[in-house]
């Protein structure tokens, strides 16, 4: 989906396919068919953006035969969708019973990380539309915060990139920037913690994904991160809207069974809470469900990404205010500080059982409504929907 920004320039609205996940080129094909194409129709539009989730397997596919890129990019064109930005946090698995800690791996210190995001950088440059020069990939905060890293090596991979995607820019004309993704538990946890290694590398292709998910689990305020973004002229290269599960007070017993309803065993639910100390959190809900780990004077918010039409039933809520506030600043301003907006919402066969969507029509709706309320959300700042 397409929308005019007052000052003139486009901005792009799809959403992530991370959350019917494929290893395969096969499998990726078999989305734009089962699920991509069936939201596109419902919303009535000739034309849908997704943010395409590549698996190594099939990054590698795409990238080593061009005619696969080709016929990849002839069945977007055929059933209406268009791809202008990527997933690249997941490298494989994000399918797999259990993902939990998985999907931090391989980060920035291991080359394999690099090839694989330089792969999907040549992929998109063959992706995008003829009219749009610009993509975007975001991709992991570096590491997990235990890994063993090395904040040089991570920096020497990042500024490798940037070359390659200069090299890429002068083949191809096609200018492909990536967004590191700030996440509870991250060496990169906040975007505070994003402005130092982002400022070293200082290449106007590495910046900032700001997920709003993730921003709210840190309780971060939208207008103070952003605003301390374009002082220190970090690009925020792309924003994935998503909400987390906020639950206002965590020390009733009622507060806590609905949290557990939420305590799943595919993804980690970092958890956090704000404190006159600072930050405190646990790495999933069930640890800070589990006893005394986590204190309970004052909200909780989860690392759960909830439909952002359909907040939880009470006494629970979602974040969507923290979402609302982030893209009016993100978008509303006499310029946007992005043109990359991506639904993000992988965790829908993960909800409790009650609100899962049954069945590939249950959840074409709900990516629809989800749609529509960003949508909604856009023309309310003052863009214009595009046909």
């Amino acid at each position: 989906m397409r929308f005019r920004h007052p000052d003139g320039s486009t901005v792009h609205l799809a959403y992530c396919t991370n959350v019917h996940p494929a290893e395969t080129l096969d499998g990726v094909l078999a989305q734009l068919r089962d699920h991509c194409e069936p939201v596109r129709r419902r919303l009535g539009r000739d034309r849908l953006g997704i943010g395409l989730w590549l698996a190594a397997d099939a990054a590698r596919a795409l990238d080593s035969d061009p005619s696969a890129l080709r016929a990849l990019r002839a069945e977007l064109d055929r059933r209406g969708l268009e791809v202008v930005a990527l997933n690249g946090f997941p490298y494989e698995g994000f399918g797999a019973e259990e993902v939990k800690y998985r999907v931090y791996r391989p980060d920035w210190a291991d080359p394999e990380r690099l090839e694989h995001t330089t792969a999907l950088a040549r992929v998109l440059a063959g992706l995008l539309p003829d009219d749009v020069t610009e993509g975007s990939i975001s991709t992991l905060p570096l590491a997990w915060r235990t890994a063993a890293h090395d904040t040089g090596r991570h920096e020497k991979a990042l500024r490798t990139l940037a070359e390659r995607l200069d090299a890429l820019e002068e083949l191809t004309g096609r200018s492909i920037r990536i967004g590191l993704e700030p996440e509870p538990g991250c060496v990169v946890e906040t975007t505070h913690d994003a402005l130092a290694p982002l400022s070293a590398i200082a290449h106007h292709r590495i910046g900032i994904c700001v997920d709003t998910c993730h921003l709210a689990t840190s309780f971060e305020d939208p207008h103070t991160a952003l605003d301390a973004l374009t002082a220190a002229g970090v690009p925020v290269v792309k924003s994935q809207l998503s909400a987390a599960l906020h639950a206002e007070h965590p020390h009733l017993p009622e507060v806590r069974t609905a949290l557990a309803a939420f305590d799943e065993p595919r993804f980690l639910h970092q958890t956090r809470t704000a404190t006159a100390a600072g930050l405190r959190g646990t790495d999933d809900l069930g640890e800070a469900l589990g006893g005394d780990t986590l204190p309970d004077a004052s909200p909780w918010r989860a690392h759960f990404h909830v439909p952002l039409h359909a907040a939880p039933a009470a006494p629970l809520t979602s974040t969507l205010p923290v979402l609302r506030a982030a893209l009016t600043r993100l978008i509303g301003g006499p310029h946007p500080l992005t043109r990359h907006l991506e639904v993000e919402t992988y965790t829908w066969q993960a909800l409790p059982p009650e609100l899962r969507p049954r069945g590939r029509t249950q959840l074409a709706d709900g990516i629809a409504a989800e749609l529509t309320l960003a949508r909604d959300l856009l023309t309310g700042l003052g863009l214009k929907e595009l046909p």
